[in-house]
């Protein structure tokens, strides 16, 4: 009869297990995350009393000294890449300092192009 000690696993063997759980967890996150690109600039929606969320997926981003961007592109290339959404709506993300003359005439020309119905984003209180 052997009555010797069993043979100890070494420590690597008992870390694979466990490196494999922290890939299939980080495969996971990766998986189901949702990455969205940086905004261009900082804007400071508006707040408002209720309303409720927009539904377009391009959103135009209005900074408090009129600059606009929409995806890579600025200024009145922004806007003409709003024609091409046909009737899907677009969110506006204006800052909340934007003068509302400034931004009544930059929805103006949103709708002047053709451009689906404008959504204001806000925070709710």
């Amino acid at each position: 009869m052997n009555f010797s000690p069993p043979p100890r696993r070494t420590p690597r063997e008992a870390i694979v297990p466990m490196i494999n759980v922290v890939f299939l967890l980080l495969i996971f996150f990766l998986m189901t995350a949702r990455i969205a690109p940086p905004d261009p600039f900082g804007a400071h929606p508006p707040r408002a009393a209720e309303g409720g969320e927009p539904q377009g997926q391009r959103v135009l981003h209005i900074a408090e000294d009129g600059r606009m961007a929409l995806g890579g592109l600025t200024g009145a290339a922004a806007l003409d890449a709003l024609s091409e959404t046909g009737d899907e709506p677009v969110r506006v993300r204006a800052d909340g300092g934007l003068a509302a003359a400034d931004l009544a005439r930059i929805l103006r020309e949103i709708a002047a192009r053709g451009a689906g119905p404008a959504e204001l984003t806000v925070i709710r209180p």
